[in-house]
């Protein structure tokens, strides 16, 4: 059989990508009504999945961090140490300082939080070193 021309091989790829554009657009538009009558067939609030997938999320980051080997569990908690201090800086720009003087001290709801934030990372780098230190504690000789 013999080889296209160049031109008839481009006009034929051209076409085939029309096709396509057009089979992704109607593929699109079956999604969406599906996925509008899903939501109404349920009458569900996305809220409620929001939620749901949180709380697995909580499972098996439990069931994960619990069966870590002990050889590992130490720079992991570095590694937890280091994004909380990250999460520590950006308390206490939420807490003290003010972004612009046309904003003024920001609203108190942020300051609150950013203070929630404060204690709940300082607990974290300070529950975090405690458990680094048991930790290489038991790689030490006794005697």
């Amino acid at each position: 059989m013999a080889n296209p021309a160049p031109e008839q091989a481009l006009e034929q790829a051209r076409s085939a990508a029309a096709l396509a554009k057009q089979a992704a657009e109607l593929a699109e538009k079956y999604a969406e009504q599906a996925a509008a009558a899903a939501g109404a067939a349920t009458g569900v609030d996305p809220t409620v999945y929001r939620l749901a997938i949180f709380v697995l999320a909580v499972f098996v980051g439990y069931y994960v961090v619990w069966s870590v080997t002990p050889a590992l569990h130490t720079p992991l908690m570095s590694v937890t140490n280091a994004i909380s201090s990250v999460i520590v800086v950006g308390a206490l720009l939420a807490v003290g300082v003010q972004a612009a003087p046309a904003m003024g001290d920001g609203p108190l709801w942020a300051k609150v939080f950013g203070f929630i934030a404060l204690i709940l990372a300082s607990v974290n780098i300070f529950g975090g070193f405690l458990v680094t230190e048991r930790m290489l504690a038991m790689y030490k000789k006794k005697g």
